[in-house]
């Protein structure tokens, strides 16, 4: 089984780019973030030409997400259902075969005393409440998406000018971590523990990818027992020198015996 994620920044303008890649590498499952297309817009039959399904959430010009896959997904929701903001349009989570998937868009949150970043820090909590209520760390779960977060200093170029950045801020790191603590292990540093290796080049960094100045705010993560079973974990960055790109690029995980 291969899966990746991908934050599009917008669907509709990275198509060829994303439909070129699924041709190419045939994943199973991608989830997709900042879809950046209300439902209706959504363009459907160009996955579905390449033999592809897709569920999706989105609205027009901000947040969404998809998953692509070769076979349907089942047992589908969208965002939270805790009395809180339902953030349908950053959350999704499928069944897969045995494999359970959540996909998630993550809040940036602006700068470290803006209203969002206590909303970014409130959501990874009621993530991790989510996954707690529904899943089992004992079971074949996926956590994938862009998650707005460097955990390590090797996560991100020069670290320490980004100490008061919302995605690099000790409170942001705590709060991912204690997520990951419901039984996640980062598929990346599992095959790649001192390699420096970013998934997000910024668009006014002049030759970003290049100089290889970015940062890894993309990951996929499974519980232990799945994580076992994964055979790579690579960060394809060629997506990012393409024309017209999106700030993104794939990070892809494969498993066997799946």
């Amino acid at each position: 089984m291969k899966v990746a994620t991908f934050n599009a920044n917008s669907i509709r303008s990275r198509l060829p780019i994303l439909c070129d890649w699924l041709s190419v590498h045939q994943p199973d499952v991608v989830g997709i973030q900042e879809t950046k297309v209300q439902d209706e817009d959504f363009p459907q039959e160009a996955f579905a030409d390449l033999g592809y399904h897709v569920t999706f959430c989105g609205e027009k010009s901000y947040n969404g997400v998809a998953f692509i896959s070769k076979e349907p997904a089942a047992d589908v929701y969208f965002g939270f259902n805790d009395g809180g903001p339902v953030d349908a349009t950053r959350l999704i989570r499928a069944r897969f075969g045995e494999v359970e998937i959540v996909n998630t868009y993550i809040p940036q949150g602006r700068s470290i005393d803006h209203v969002m970043y206590r909303y970014k820090l409130n959501w990874y909590a009621r993530l991790r409440s989510l996954f707690d209520e529904y899943y089992s760390s004992d079971q074949p779960l996926i956590w994938m998406g862009d998650m707005n977060i460097a955990v390590e200093p090797i996560d991100v170029i020069q670290p320490q000018t980004k100490a008061n950045d919302p995605c690099y801020h000790q409170e942001a790191r705590k709060a991912f971590l204690e997520t990951c603590a419901f039984g996640f292990q980062d598929l990346l540093r599992k095959h790649h523990p001192d390699e420096v290796l970013f998934s997000f080049f910024d668009y006014r960094v002049k030759e970003a990818v290049e100089r290889n100045m970015g940062w890894r705010i993309d990951y996929i993560l499974a519980t232990h027992a799945l994580a076992k079973r994964c055979s790579d974990c690579y960060i394809d960055v060629q997506p990012r020198r393409c024309e017209k790109p999106s700030d993104h690029t794939f990070v892809v995980a494969e498993f066997s015996s799946l």
